[in-house]
């Protein structure tokens, strides 16, 4: 069982990474993040950005910040899988979503600390409550904009499944598996997630950890 993450990297070098990646990426995407909010405006009524409250390191909640791509009027339902044909989804949200565009202003929160670069997606404050000893393992370091799970799973694979690979990212992070999820992440947004996805019991990451008996079994 992972207790913390022990690694060097995670626990010396990686925020300071975080910071200066941030920065760098921010200016390089200001352009792009003021055209996306003008389309928005242009296209729909209601806010430029999304936020909502999000279960950070060790589950301390955070408003994480996203490009609106629903409709304004939408009142959102926090437990409902968005898939993106929704026909609440605008259409330049779509693009934004498939793109991932909309994901662009949590370099904000990156740089405030609330989140890293690379790390266990943000979930939902009532998930991170409901929580067993190996699921908390996610909790360990700073959610992320991309992980391991989103360069192996399409949003469609179960939270159960997206975990494990979580769970292997906190007990192995490193700055080289930081720079790869980084650049796999390009891959994904050009061939799209469901080209990307594999089951993880297929993959060199399944034996890595020890899957508790009931771990398929249990509540999330």
């Amino acid at each position: 069982m992972i207790h913390q993450s022990q690694t060097i990297w995670a626990c010396v070098f990686k925020r300071w990474f975080d910071v200066v990646g941030s920065l760098i990426l921010l200016i390089v995407v200001s352009p792009l993040l003021l055209i996306a909010a003008a389309l928005i405006k242009l296209t729909s009524a209601g806010p430029v950005l999304f936020t909502q409250d999000r279960a950070g390191r060790a589950g301390q909640p955070f408003r994480v910040l996203k490009l609106r791509t629903m409709r304004g009027s939408r009142k959102p339902d926090p437990k409902e899988l968005v898939p993106l044909d929704h026909p609440e989804i605008t259409g330049v949200g779509r693009v934004f979503r498939r793109l991932k565009i909309d994901e662009l202003p949590q370099l904000v929160n990156v740089l405030k600390g609330d989140m890293s670069l690379v790390g266990p997606r943000p979930t939902l404050l009532d998930q991170a409550e409901a929580y067993d000893a190996f699921r908390r393992n996610r909790l360990l370091l700073r959610p992320g904009c991309t992980g391991l799970a989103q360069v192996n799973c399409s949003a469609q694979v179960s939270w159960d499944e997206r975990i494990l690979y979580d769970v292997v990212y906190v007990s192995r992070c490193s700055f080289w598996m930081d720079v790869s999820i980084f650049f796999r992440t390009v891959f994904v947004l050009v061939l799209g997630e469901q080209r990307m996805t594999r089951s993880f019991s297929d993959t060199s990451y399944a034996r890595l950890i020890e899957i508790p008996e009931d771990y398929f079994n249990s509540a999330d």
